[in-house]
């Protein structure tokens, strides 16, 4: 009973056990009835011949009585003999019930007994010559045919209740039959179709992410226990939902924020890498506005000093006062908008220390205070690990860009020593020797013409003093007045052209970006002093420039179709040349001075660019490449 209460399974099987356990009794039974009204029809059909052989016994006793020959008698004998046949025959006494106190036992030997008792007794006494009483004969036929009808009719009774109980028992089972289908039919849509009908709402609201709706089965039957499981899972998925899409708001939070960060990163990488040597104007803006989308801080920056390796406050962002190592009082980064902070080092305050290197080069440190409470999340870390990797790679080309402009004001004072004493000072020192021996000449009384000489001398000394001095400030100051070089050859080749009244042709060939500020001054140098040489000594009337790049090296070539050279050398009190070599020196390049073939001079340089020795040279970090990308691209 209780499998039954529990599985609506065991309920339906059950139910259809009962159907078919109804269906086989109904049929059982019904063949028992049918097989017990088995030869009604030939029990009646045999008491109804009992009937018609008894008025057929009269009517031959009544000829053998006209006519006692022997064929009535022996056709009376027969008819006789027929009756207690029929009256003992299997047709009608199958058909007779075996109880004795049954109507049709009683009625059957009722019939028996007349026929055994008085029938038979008188027929015989008729067939051996008595007399036959025709009256009592009579009254005993018309009993005994009465009792046959009787017979008859309970034989009919008999079956027609046998057809009764069938059809009654047909009904019932029918009924009980019934009952049990309504039974499981109202288990089946009450225990069955309504809950389904929940579970696929249930499952159609959870397909629409709508994870409200409960079955709220009850029972403890299986679809009840799935219902309730179904409640469970839903409600479950309802919470995991709810977090679900709290971590993908939480998440997408953090991207927006985070794409806010790079995005000011980005923007103040422009000013880091663009704002010289103001570190504080260039990086505190950039540092605030960390601080008010992180919502951390404040963020203080200090670097290492080479010298004693102790570490000086740079900057630090809301401060109420200046860094005790500020360097400009003009700057007011660190001062604008102070906000004191109330967390600062306090209890529910901790603080990051990220490292400020560059390779393994430790150049500073970063420290960042931020409430325990927040804490920080994994991007924001990774955040400011690119925040403090920026940082220093800023701080580190600064370095770089302040030592390279270091060594090149070093090594444009060399160059510029060099050049005065290879001919001003050169000049100024034989000038001073003449005016040494025209001071004797006059202690001596020298005569005049003697001291013409000298002072003849000392007036060609001081022109040729003059011109080197005037080609020297010239060369100082030399800028590039467009952008690229192209441009600048452009305007040295017309000015040349104009000055020298003949043309000047420039064959430019070089990829954009090629060359570094440094080379292309060099380059323009070497032109100009090539182009000053040709106006001149080369009584030139065609000059060309030719600049192209091939093989990874620039190749610079100066004809003309002037007189040409006597010698490769410098002419007397000339220092052209030298200068040349020297910047071809420092391109780390060639210069060849020669006479052409066709007659003139054609002075050729050849160097490799600084961006193709890096191509050449494959940096293995990007720091060191963009260190010496750096380093190449000064001013």
């Amino acid at each position: 009973m209780n499998l039954l209460q529990r599985s609506l399974v065991a309920r339906i099987t059950a139910s259809l056990l009962a159907i078919s356990v109804m269906a086989l009794i109904s049929i059982a039974v019904t063949m028992m009835v049918a097989s017990g009204s088995r030869g009604g029809a030939a029990a009646i059909n045999m008491a109804g011949s009992l009937r018609m052989n008894t008025y057929q016994i009269i009517v031959a006793l009544q000829r053998y009585e006209q006519q006692p020959t022997t064929e009535p008698r022996e056709q009376v004998i027969h008819l006789a003999e027929r009756f207690a046949q029929r009256l003992d025959s299997p047709e009608l006494t199958g058909s007779i019930p075996a109880p004795a106190d049954h109507d049709l036992q009683r009625q059957y030997r009722l019939i028996h007994g007349r026929w055994d008792e008085e029938l038979a007794p008188q027929i015989n006494a008729a067939i051996k010559g008595d007399k036959v009483r025709t009256a009592a004969l009579n009254t005993t036929l018309d009993s005994l045919v009465g009792d046959i009808d009787t017979l008859v009719t309970l034989l009919e009774q008999n079956s027609e209740s046998k057809i009764r109980l069938l059809s009654l028992l047909q009904i019932l089972f029918l009924a009980l039959t019934a009952v049990v289908i309504a039974i499981v039919l109202y288990d089946i849509r009450h225990n069955l179709v309504a809950p389904l009908r929940q579970l696929v709402v249930l499952a159609r609201e959870a397909a629409h992410r709508n994870f409200r709706y409960r079955t709220r089965l009850q029972g403890s039957d299986e679809l009840a226990l799935l219902g309730r499981t179904f409640d469970t899972m839903a409600e479950e998925l309802a919470t995991s939902y709810a977090e679900l899409e709290e971590r993908v708001s939480r998440k997408k939070q953090e991207l927006e924020r985070s794409n806010r960060a790079m995005q000011i990163l980005h923007d103040g990488s422009r000013t880091l890498y663009g704002g010289g040597n103001d570190l504080c104007a260039s990086a505190a803006p950039m540092l605030r506005d960390l601080e008010s989308l992180l919502d951390i801080g404040p963020i203080r920056l200090s670097l290492n000093d080479p010298q004693d390796e102790r570490q000086i406050p740079i900057l630090a962002t809301h401060s109420a006062t200046r860094p005790e190592y500020c360097r400009d009082h003009d700057c007011y980064a660190c001062l604008i908008d102070p906000r004191p902070l109330q967390v600062e080092q306090g209890p529910d305050t901790e603080c990051l220390l990220l490292p400020v290197s560059v390779g393994d080069e430790l150049l500073g440190t970063l420290e960042i205070s931020y409430s325990k409470a927040r804490g920080l999340g994994d991007s924001t870390r990774r955040l400011l690990n690119a925040l403090s990797d920026q940082l220093a790679t800023a701080i580190y080309l600064q370095r770089r860009i302040e030592e390279q402009q270091q060594v090149s004001l070093m090594h444009e004072r060399t160059i510029i020593a060099r050049e005065l004493h290879d001919s001003l000072a050169q000049s100024l020192s034989y000038l001073k020797m003449q005016v040494a021996r025209l001071e004797r000449m006059q202690a001596k009384q020298i005569p005049p013409e003697t001291q013409a000489e000298v002072l003849d001398e000392l007036r060609t000394g001081l022109n040729s003093a003059y011109r080197q001095l005037r080609e020297l400030l010239t060369t100082f100051r030399l800028k590039l007045e467009t952008p690229g070089l192209q441009a600048a050859l452009r305007q040295t080749t017309d000015e040349f052209a104009e000055r020298m009244m003949t043309p000047v042709e420039l064959d430019y060939d070089v990829p954009p970006h090629l060359l570094n500020p440094n080379e292309e001054i060099h380059v323009l140098q070497i032109v100009r002093e090539a182009l000053a040489n040709t106006h001149k000594h080369a009584q030139a009337h065609w000059t060309g420039v030719t600049v192209r790049f091939a093989d990874a090296k620039l190749q610079v070539r100066i004809e003309d179709d002037g007189i040409g050279l006597a010698s490769g050398d410098s002419p007397p009190q000339h220092y052209g040349l030298v200068i040349m070599r020297d910047r071809a020196h420092t391109l780390g390049g060639e210069l060849q001075v020669s006479n052409r073939e066709s007659g003139g001079t054609r002075v050729m340089l050849e160097f490799m660019p600084q961006t193709a020795r890096l191509i050449a040279q494959q940096p293995t970090t990007s720091s060191e490449a963009l260190a010496t990308i750096t380093e190449g691209n000064r001013t």
